[in-house]
């Protein structure tokens, strides 16, 4: 309970900071355009296409929140997509848009789609994370993410290289 309520004290202080504020909300099937414009801006080496964007937000095991700017309400600049299966799930992605990386949105995404998962009955949060990327690891740990393990060259680099992850859990009753 008290990791929450650092959290949340953490989030509100960023909030405050920033000229606007962002907001989460359950991604729909029309966001399907934008969830692929977005991963092609992620940096990632193989894209993921509308029509996988659009069968992932309609199979019911895949829950979606996208980041939202409420001066631009029209326009996403990340999301988080798990699947659930159980009471687990594992974060399939989370991509925050380069013009606004830096600024605690990701945090902001992460504790809601947390929250939201939690919602449904979700008691454990699976991901993986390339071993090397630093923000994304620190975002996670903040969280209250653990590293289980590792998986060696799991992820193929656009150099053609791979690269490590991290395969790291959270448990959602600590939020």
């Amino acid at each position: 309970m008290a990791l929450f309520a650092r959290l949340k004290q953490k989030i509100a202080a960023v909030l405050l900071r920033k000229k606007t504020s962002p907001f989460v909300r359950p991604a729909q099937q029309n966001d399907a355009p934008l969830l692929s414009a977005l991963y092609a801006e992620g940096g990632f080496s193989s894209s993921w296409t509308i029509a996988e964007f659009e069968a992932l937000l309609a199979d019911r095991a895949v829950i979606a929140d996208v980041l939202c700017d409420p001066a631009r309400p029209a326009r996403l600049y990340g999301f988080s997509l798990s699947r659930s299966a159980a009471d687990e799930a594992e974060i399939l992605t989370i991509v925050l848009s380069k013009s606004v990386r830096g600024r605690g949105w990701g945090r902001v995404l992460l504790h809601q789609h947390a929250t939201r998962l939690a919602a449904f009955g979700i008691a454990t949060l699976y991901l993986e994370v390339e071993e090397d990327n630093r923000p994304a690891r620190a975002l996670y740990e903040g969280m209250g993410f653990e590293t289980l393990g590792k998986r060696p060259g799991y992820y193929k680099k656009r150099d053609g290289s791979t690269a490590h992850a991290l395969v790291m859990r959270c448990r959602l009753d600590r939020l």
